[in-house]
């Protein structure tokens, strides 16, 4: 006597199903998790009026690439860390070298390499030499005697009876600068990983 015994709906094909099924909510929910994070990180940089620049150093991506698991997992991340994470904690700054930082004014200018002059770059652009102001109250200065140019700008005087000639702060020298805390990127990545266990729910279900 032979038995045979046959499981209709097929058991094995049901569970591949619902295996292939878990793979794309799970890749799918890390995904638009991801996605949202990494908008919401740039819209958060913008608003702090950091830049669109800053904003878009923000970066995601998603493994595996080009396939679904229920392992799958997104990646944020800023290609400026110390900046960004400079703007999020608010730490206290100190001078290197233990003495002052030099904050320009609007008359010092830009880098020509990008970001804050230096007093050693100003002075070999402009040909000018610094002058160290001690104040009791206040942060003390590094000024120079020259003119303000139409930008605002502090020049040489060209003048040789020294007519426009005027001192002008081009540093403040501060012992340390507490940098205001600008951003709560813990906040916008908190809200993300609360919110995948209904997006891989949702999605199963579909």
């Amino acid at each position: 006597m032979k038995l045979k015994l046959t499981i209709d709906p097929d058991i094995v094909a049901i569970m591949q199903a619902e295996i292939a099924a878990g793979q794309r909510a799970v890749t799918t929910a890390m995904r638009e998790a991801g996605a949202g994070l990494k908008s919401a990180w740039r819209s958060q940089i913008t608003r702090a009026g950091l830049g669109t620049r800053l904003g878009n150093s923000i970066r995601l991506a998603t493994y595996p690439r080009g396939s679904e698991s229920l392992n799958a997992a997104a990646l944020v991340w800023s290609n400026a860390p110390v900046i960004v994470g400079a703007h999020d904690a608010g730490p206290l700054i100190r001078s290197r070298n233990g003495f002052w930082l030099a904050i320009p004014t609007p008359a010092a200018g830009k880098s020509t390499r990008g970001g804050r002059i230096t007093p050693g770059e100003w002075e070999r652009r402009s040909g000018l030499r610094l002058r160290f102001i001690y104040r009791r109250r206040g942060p003390s200065l590094l000024v120079a005697e020259g003119r303000l140019n139409s930008k605002g700008r502090a020049v040489a005087s060209r003048a040789k009876t020294g007519r426009g000639l005027t001192t002008v702060p081009i540093f403040l020298l501060v012992p340390q600068v507490k940098l205001r805390k600008r951003l709560d990127l813990a906040r916008d990545a908190e809200r993300a990983i609360d919110g995948v266990p209904g997006r891989i729910v949702a999605g199963w279900r579909e």
